[in-house]
């Protein structure tokens, strides 16, 4: 007992001669050391645990101190929580290796589908792990979309997520003359995530629940029943399923190796830190959608790429509208709005009467015929039936021209996938069809040796890589999918369900 008396008083005597010696701001040293200590970072030795006669524990009897969860630095970008998130079984074979090559070998591609991503996939990873889903969800789109939001499909599937229609409406998404939430970012990314997880209930499995958003839960569900039948295995690998959903999960598979290892491939992937990239900004009233970018002080192009589910220069048909705006931007928008005095909307719908033409119309308001098309959208010259909604002028006593037509920004219409060419709209520059497409101005400059001159309404111009990209082709009245590469061989068509790409 007097020993262990005298034991610790000439601990507590060290301890405080120690105080003494050190700098003047530095801690006293008890027995217990602090974190940094700990680690060995404080004092330059490594720390010794003391046994009871004042002799120091063998190594293997040391414990190893645990530093707090705020002594660990955050992940410093989205790369690196995507991987730790990554839990699927991971698949192996001919059919992955093609597709790592088709990625491989197209580095400009991957970085432009990659600086498109950087927008959204803070918000999606976000939402992946709040739901407690496979990280391998987050990157869906890339396969889907190459996370372009105005992608469309042959089969009308539209968006990131490549909805059809009428699974859209069964997940909430609305589609009406105003907005198509099949292509809103924070709406379809919820109704994409709520489809998975009920495809997961149904099929207990994250492979069978990917396979199922490829070619519909009725498909999945006769295969596996024809697996039954035969009493053959009912996982991903054993089932006879339609050519393109044998190739959707190698190709997840590819990109997921290439996001774990791109050194590996030769590729590189920009740098996106992992913090919010936007902010949602509710504004109480219907806004020109050009001088809503002008408020926030961004390119159109940008502004569409965070809002890019409304259809018309009008950010209109509801009583409040929640924009997404880049972090940095958010309160400069709401600070600008606030002071606007002037009218936000040059434009109003307009409904067709029987026997009434657009050009009548476009006459009373004081436009050109072509420029009351490129407002709403309308290719061609054919008659419009009656009833048809139009965009026009918010007052006809308006100033012809100029005035009406300032904040007539057409929103980029949907990227068709496979389409190897665009038709150029009124008002349409190199750059914006640039930005539709995610390429570069050069890029489409050199693909139609081009220089600096303007475009002409009706242009056809070529768009490079959306010809090497998988296309969809029809047959028989069924969709099917033909790829040039990867993979050969004879098509078969995709079974009935959701298509998209």
């Amino acid at each position: 007992m007097r020993a262990a008396a005298l034991l610790l008083s000439l601990l507590f005597a060290a301890s405080g001669a120690r105080a003494q010696a050190g700098d003047p701001g530095e801690p006293a040293v008890d027995q217990t050391l602090d974190y940094a200590e700990a680690a060995g970072e404080a004092s330059g030795e490594e720390p010794q645990l003391l046994n009871g006669d004042g002799a120091a524990l063998p190594a293997e009897q040391e414990a190893t101190p645990l530093l707090p969860p705020d002594a660990y630095d955050p992940p410093a970008e989205v790369w690196m929580r995507l991987r730790a998130g990554f839990a699927m079984n991971d698949l192996d074979g001919p059919m992955v290796r093609r597709w790592e090559k088709w990625y491989a070998t197209r580095p400009e591609y991957v970085a432009r589908m990659v600086e498109r991503s950087r927008r959204y996939l803070y918000h999606i990873i976000h939402e992946v792990e709040r739901r407690g889903m496979p990280m391998e969800v987050a990157i869906l789109p890339m396969i889907e979309s190459a996370y372009n939001p105005m992608a469309l499909s042959r089969a009308r599937a539209l968006g990131m997520w490549q909805f059809i229609p009428a699974t859209g409406k069964k997940y909430g998404l609305e589609q009406n003359w105003w907005f198509d939430e099949r292509r809103s970012v924070i709406d379809a990314t919820a109704g994409a995530l709520d489809y998975l997880q009920t495809l997961h209930g149904m099929f207990g499995d994250w492979q069978l629940a990917l396979a199922a958003y490829n070619c519909g839960e009725g498909g999945l569900s006769r295969a596996i029943a024809r697996n039954r039948a035969k009493k053959k295995g009912t996982a991903y690998t054993n089932l006879v399923l339609p050519r393109e959903t044998r190739e959707y999960l190698p190709k997840l598979q590819a990109v997921k190796n290439i996001l774990m290892r791109p050194e590996a491939f030769g590729l590189s992937l920009m740098a996106i830190p992992d913090l919010p990239y936007f902010k949602a900004v509710i504004t109480p009233q219907a806004i020109d959608l050009k001088l809503a970018a002008e408020l926030a002080e961004m390119p159109v192009e940008e502004f569409v790429s965070l809002n890019p589910g409304y259809n018309r220069p009008v950010i209109g048909g509801a009583a409040e509208h929640t924009l997404l705006l880049p972090i940095e931007k958010a309160e400069l928008f709401t600070a600008k709005l606030a002071l606007m005095e002037e009218p936000l909307v040059s434009w109003r719908a307009y409904h067709l009467k029987k026997g009434e033409r657009l050009e009548d119309v476009a006459e009373r308001y004081g436009l050109p015929a072509e420029a009351l098309r490129a407002a709403n959208g309308i290719r061609g010259t054919r008659p419009l039936p009656a009833g048809v909604s139009l965009l026009v002028p918010a007052s006809e006593q308006a100033p012809p021209g100029d005035t009406a037509i300032h904040h007539a920004v057409f929103v980029p219409p949907p990227v068709e996938m496979g389409s190897g060419f665009h038709r150029v709209r009124r008002g349409e520059t190199l750059a914006s069809i640039a930005a539709v497409y995610g390429t570069t101005l050069a890029e489409l400059q050199r693909w139609n040796r081009l220089g600096a001159a303007a475009l002409k309404p009706g242009q056809r111009l070529r768009i490079g890589d959306y010809g090497a990209k998988p296309q969809i082709a029809a047959a028989k009245g069924k969709v099917q999918k033909t790829v040039k590469t990867p993979p050969k061989g004879k098509v078969k068509p995709v079974a009935k369900g959701r298509k998209r790409t």
